[in-house]
């Protein structure tokens, strides 16, 4: 059972209301749709939603990948390329990075192999010429690139993106996830240009980040058309979830709601860096994406510990090699965000 008096900081969800628009859109919902299939497999697309995205993104509808949340579309995609008969099972994945990368090459006994990133002051940065010599000596079946990057907020931007796609064969897939992405631009040009240059890539997105819908579990994302077999594989013939689909789209065109909320954690993020940037053995890292990532003295762990238990108040303390000193905070709502940094001053300074 959820703790209705806690207040989650700690798996980067969202502490705000979904827009008005996507109230209106579940207020409206025919429930007659429910007792359906859709009938739009029949004419060739996959979704009500796949066919916004293809209007919205301006790539072609049968390259729009859809999944049960972006965990889902991301485990296909490993799933299905470190199965194939060449017996590559090689993954690349950040060093500092969400575990479920992991985790999901594990399940089809694939070998991940983490590739740098190196802090650089008060931000993290990926390793480019240590990649590019991972993979030449790798030849990975998938490199998994995310941007930004959970937990350390650094992004890749779309040059950077390129200069990699360069880097490696066409047999090594590059899976990029960009659950975080619509945080750091609005713009979304760059998917369309990349998804058809290179045969080998896979961008995957998500509803539970920057649109608040994590509860929804909706995930999309692009394909290069060159991946026929794995957009067959991704495929479902009786379509998905009918009030997800009618909500995401919804969200989707509330673009201007969630900005605003955006908007809000930046300015809260700001307040971070200069309150608790300011004291005595504490980083706070740049990042572009609803948390912060925060070096701390090991000897207040406990403490601190203590003191966001008992103001019902959960934030994620690292225990990674290297990263074991920090914790990650979802960036809340403001009253949230000052009684988070009012807590960090009170234990620092006794």
């Amino acid at each position: 059972m959820e703790n209705k008096d806690m207040n989650y900081l700690d798996r980067n969800e969202f502490n705000f209301p979904p827009s008005p628009e996507v109230v209106e859109a579940l207020r409206n919902f025919d429930v007659k749709k429910l007792c359906f299939y859709t009938r739009i497999y029949d004419q060739g697309q996959k979704s009500i939603f796949s066919v916004f995205l293809s209007e919205l993104y301006g790539i072609d509808e049968s390259q729009i990948l859809m999944g049960y949340g972006g965990e889902d579309i991301l485990k296909q995609a490993v799933h299905y390329f470190l199965t194939q008969a060449d017996g590559n099972k090689t993954m690349l994945i950040p060093k500092f990075s969400w575990w479920y990368y992991k985790s999901i090459a594990e399940e089809v006994d694939g070998k991940t192999l983490q590739y740098p990133l190196y802090e650089d002051g008060d931000t993290f940065k990926y390793d480019f010429s240590a990649m590019e010599r991972m993979i030449k000596e790798e030849n990975p079946k998938v490199l998994l690139l995310a941007s930004p990057n959970n937990p350390t907020g650094n992004g890749l931007t779309p040059v950077e993106i390129e200069n990699l796609l360069k880097m490696v064969s066409e047999q090594t897939v590059v899976l990029i996830d960009e659950a975080y992405a619509s945080f750091v631009s609005k713009n979304i040009d760059y998917i369309k240009v990349l998804i058809n240059k290179y045969p080998n890539l896979i961008i995957s997105r998500t509803l539970s980040k920057f649109y608040g819908l994590p509860g929804l579990r909706m995930g999309f994302g692009f394909v290069s058309k060159e991946l026929q077999s794995f957009i067959k594989y991704s495929n479902k013939y009786l379509g998905y979830n009918r009030i997800s689909e009618e909500l995401a789209i919804a969200a989707l065109k509330s673009d201007e709601y969630y900005r605003n909320v955006a908007n809000s954690m930046n300015a809260d993020r700001k307040r971070y860096e200069v309150e608790i940037g300011a004291l005595p053995g504490f980083t706070v890292y740049q990042s572009v994406a609803n948390f912060v990532l925060i070096k701390y003295p090991i000897e207040l762990k406990e403490a601190l510990q203590e003191a966001f238990a008992g103001q019902n108040y959960k934030v994620k303390f690292m225990n990674e090699p290297d990263i074991n000193k920090h914790m990650r905070v979802t960036l809340g709502r403001p009253e949230q965000n000052r009684i988070v940094i009012d807590t960090i001053k009170r234990i620092a300074q006794k």
